[in-house]
This record gives structure tokens, sequence and C-alpha cells, in this order.
């Protein structure tokens, strides 16, 4: 789950970490009041959950309240990297002597969280990579050990500090990183992490993703989860909102499982004997009457879907229970695309018993039912 710049830096604000003075606005008069307040120039950034906003025009700044509300006005209702602009950021603008680059991100082949921190910010930290390869410095970090002091020290004294400066640095990097593991966080990126000409250190941009498999432990973000669409397709949303894992795809034959695991092999057994998945849908463990209802309905709603294929392994989900899912739904839906079932597990006699009495093809094979569904994929209803 990306979060809006404006909560990310609530987040790091909480464990000691300096950010611009400001509030965000839904109007221009906001904007305008906001900037009175602070008594200074101001950046004004939209709040929208793509990065490279600056690149795209999501960044500006007035010099006073009524330039403020103008560049406000301008900027409500544009989109940036394809989002709408809706809500703003006001801060103050900053006297900047140097940009800086910290990121705590997941290093998913040496499996452990890795930092990774540059004297050059306020750019894409993929481009200085490329360009400047020796200003990156990336610090993997022990999922026992945890990112310690000396870390931070180490971390500090290559992008330049020593002294005081340094220990200060490195004590508000230790913060981020708690901030990080207490947030189950896959992303806390500070870009540009300044120094100003006081000699302070401000986050001026702050960005932070949780892991979505974390949320039952985030109760504030779970609900924002539920109740906003972020990034999300109309359809993603629907799915999230009745417990359902949903990725839509480019193809023509829906797809659902038990599973995660499960739906990804299905989706390879699919593209192996020529078809083209339309999503990936995993109704969980377990699942009632309701969500394989809500599961069939999602797909089936989808223009580009030909066929359905239904791959169940039957342990806590009931094979008798999924069979009757299918039918009840296929009926209040009046379904009238093929259908093709594996159904092996857990009362699979009983739930083979009511499908083939439904007429609708039911397999033991994975692969049978896989050159099925892509066979009927291929012809003219």
């Amino acid at each position: 789950m990306k979060l809006y710049e404006h909560e990310a830096k609530t987040i790091i604000a909480t464990y000691g970490m300096q950010t611009p003075r400001g509030a965000t606005a839904k109007t221009g008069l906001q904007a305008q009041e906001i900037t009175a307040n602070l008594g200074k120039p101001v950046a004004i950034k939209a709040q929208v959950l793509v990065a490279g906003r600056g690149k795209a025009g999501g960044v500006k700044f007035a010099e006073n309240p009524d330039e403020a509300k103008a560049v406000a006005d301008r900027l409500f209702g544009t989109k940036v990297k394809g989002e709408t602009v809706t809500e703003l950021l006001v801060e103050e603008k900053m006297a900047i002597q140097r940009e800086l680059y910290f990121g705590l991100t997941l290093d998913r082949l040496r499996r452990c969280f890795v930092g990774v921190a540059s004297d050059v910010g306020g750019v894409d930290i993929e481009q200085v990579a490329k360009q400047y390869p020796q200003k990156v410095f990336k610090t993997p970090i022990n999922s026992q050990l945890g990112f310690r002091r000396f870390h931070a020290m180490q971390i500090a004294k290559k992008m330049g500090y020593a002294g005081d400066q340094m220990v200060v640095l490195a004590k508000l990097l230790e913060k981020l990183y708690r901030a990080s593991v207490d947030y189950d966080a896959e992303l806390v990126e500070v870009n540009p992490l300044v120094e100003t000409i006081e000699g302070r250190f401000v986050a001026v941009d702050t960005r932070i993703i949780l892991d979505d498999n974390g949320l039952f432990r985030h109760e504030h973000f779970r609900h924002k989860r539920l109740e906003e669409q972020r990034e999300l397709s109309a359809k993603e949303f629907e799915s999230l909102r009745s417990g359902l894992e949903y990725v839509k795809l480019d193809g023509d034959i829906g797809v659902i499982g038990n599973g995660a695991g499960l739906v990804m092999s299905t989706l390879d057994l699919v593209s192996l004997y020529g078809g083209r998945p339309a999503n990936f849908l995993d109704i969980g463990g377990g699942a009632p009457y309701e969500r394989i209802r809500a599961a069939l309905g999602l797909v089936l709603s989808d223009s580009q879907v030909k066929v359905l294929f239904v791959n169940i392994l039957g342990g806590i989900t009931l094979c008798d229970d999924v069979a009757r899912g299918i039918i009840n739904t296929g009926e209040k839906l009046k379904m009238s695309k093929p259908l093709v079932v594996r159904l092996v597990g857990a009362n699979e006699e009983e739930g083979k018993r009511i499908l083939s009495e439904a007429h609708v093809p039911v397999f033991d094979s994975m692969e049978e039912a896989a050159k099925k569904a892509v066979e009927f994929a291929k012809k003219e209803f």
C-alpha cells in the first residue's frame, strides 16, 4: 500500500525526523491560508501515489499567499502521471545547502533489508546509480542484528560528514529504520534529505510503501485500504472488499483458484497450452459461498473473458461447497460462457456429482482441464 507524502511525513515525524512546516489543502483558498500562516515562500505538491512528480509538473513554488492560491487552482483537477490531483501539500520552501538520499528497501536476492544512500539527492536514485555508481552506497542489513549505530555512522561518513553532524545524521538514519520495521514497510525513502544552510537535516520529500500482508497490524491504514481505491482498478477494489486477491491480465480465459501457488500454476498451464489468462484470482482457503459467488461475478463481469476455468484443491475449502456456489451463481447470473472445473480433494465426489448433473466439464487433472479451457477459448460461440 502506497502512502501519500503527507501520510509518510506524519509517520517519520513521530520518530524525530524534521519535516518542513505545512499542511494539506483541498481548495485554492486553503492553500492561500496555509501560505499566509507560514509567512514565507512555499512549495505546493500534488498528493499523488507516483514518483517523479516534479518532472511531471506536480510540484510548484509560490512566493506569497495570492500566488499560492493561483498555483493551487491550476493544479487541482490536472493529471500527474495519470493520477488526478485532488489534494495538495503546502509547505515552507527550504533554504538548501546539500541534497542527500537515503532509502530502506528489500533486497529479494539476499533476502534482507538494504540501506541505500547517496550524497546526490533530489533526483531518481536509479539515474544516479547508472551515471555515478560510486555515489550510491548499499548496506545489507542482517535481520537478526538489525540496523545498528555503526552502520548508520559508516553511511553518514560516506555521505561526507564528520564530527557532530555525522552523529546527528546517523541517529536520524536509525530512526528511519525503526519506522520501517514498526510499520512493515517495503520501502521508506527520503529524497531529498536536505542539509539546510543552518546545518539541520530535513526530510523534504518522503515515500513509504507498506507491505499489504502486514496491514492487519495497522488498523488505521487497513481501513483506508478498504475505503479508498488508491491505484486499484474498480475490479481490484471490489475484490479487495470481498476478501479476494485479484489481478487483471490481458487474456480471455478467466481463472479462479484457491491458493496463490495453485493459481500461478494454473496461469502457467493455460499459457503453456496456447491460451491467454484474463486474470489472477485467489479465493483463499475455506472460502464461504459468498466469496465464491463474488469471485465468479467478478471474473464474469469482464467482457474479455470467453471461458471460465475454476481450479480447486479441496482441503479447508470443500469441493461440494464450491460446486454449489458455481451452479447457484451461474444460474443467478444467467451464465452463458463455457465453464471448465478441475476439482480434487475434500468432498470431491459430491462436488463432481453436482457439476456433472449440471453438465459442467469437471476434471481430476489440471493439465486436461487447462487444455479444455484453451480449446473452448479458441472456438466461436
